[in-house]
């Protein structure tokens, strides 16, 4: 039985722009990489002052003719998809239609085009465009490790601002305005630009107690960087649900029609979340 005509042009146009399994797909998704790098170059270089006086024309309708392939482009991928709120909501969905309104928000607030570089999260596709599993399941299991860390890295955090709090006061009260520490606001800043290691130099304290405080600030900054780092890496130690594309199957690059799921492995027949059959229909 033949199917009807409005899934057979929603199919084609799901296999396109959802898929890189497929070489029309594959072609699509490289195109597009290749036109967020373009863009992205473009916002560049016209906030070069004398590219911009030479090229600015050039680089305006470079921008435009780009965005107007993105807003296409986005429009074709909610109504290819079954449930458009699967697609609009989701990760890519958000970062698709961010990077797709900066230009269009300059007829109303100048200077937003240069938001533009925001379609660089766009590259993120390479991983899935070039089946890159392996790193996607590094990238997933970093993830989970920052989230399984949040609460620990919080608390940390917290610490480091009472530290910095106490130790600013303590600068403010040794070294005074007369050296730079107007007030405490301003000692604290400096007690977390010390703490960083970052040192910018546009306040130094100036008396023996103040440089002795300093110095164990300083010492102290070496090991508080080291902290985050070491409860991440404990987090990635602990043996943890692996997930299926880090079991050495392969995951394909499909999209589910129905609710946007990926990672599906390959010659799946239905989706792993809603369980819809993932041949168009």
């Amino acid at each position: 039985m033949t199917q009807p005509a409005k899934h057979t042009w929603k199919s084609k146009i799901h296999e396109v722009i959802y898929e890189a399994d497929t070489p029309a797909g594959k072609i699509f998704d490289v195109i597009l990489l290749i036109l967020i790098l373009l863009s992205v170059a473009l916002v560049m270089l016209e906030s070069v002052a004398n590219m911009q006086i030479k090229y600015g024309t050039y680089f305006y309708i470079g921008e435009w003719v780009i965005t107007i392939f993105f807003t296409v482009e986005y429009i074709l991928r909610v109504i290819s998809i079954k449930k458009p709120s699967a697609y609009i909501f989701s990760f890519y969905g958000l970062i698709d239609f961010i990077s797709t309104i900066p230009l269009y928000l300059s007829f109303f607030i100048v200077g937003t085009n240069a938001l533009l570089t925001i379609r660089a999260l766009r590259l993120l596709r390479v991983f899935r465009i070039l089946k890159i599993t392996r790193y996607i399941g590094e990238g997933n299991k970093l993830t989970k490790a920052l989230k399984d860390s949040r609460p620990k890295i919080l608390v940390f955090l917290f610490a480091v601002m009472i530290l910095s709090v106490i130790a600013g006061t303590l600068m403010y009260i040794v070294e005074g305005p007369e050296h730079g520490f107007k007030s405490i606001p301003v000692s604290v800043y400096w007690c977390i630009v010390t703490l960083t290691t970052v040192g910018f130099g546009d306040i130094a304290p100036v008396t023996a107690l103040g440089q002795f405080i300093a110095m164990v600030i300083m010492v102290l900054g070496y090991g508080i960087i080291a902290v985050p780092t070491g409860i991440v890496s404990a987090e990635m130690a602990k043996k943890d649900t692996v997930e299926p594309d880090q079991k050495g199957l392969r995951l394909n690059t499909q999209v589910c029609h129905n609710c946007g799921a990926r990672k599906h492995q390959d010659e799946a027949q239905y989706c792993h979340k809603c369980g819809s059959s993932l041949h168009y229909d």
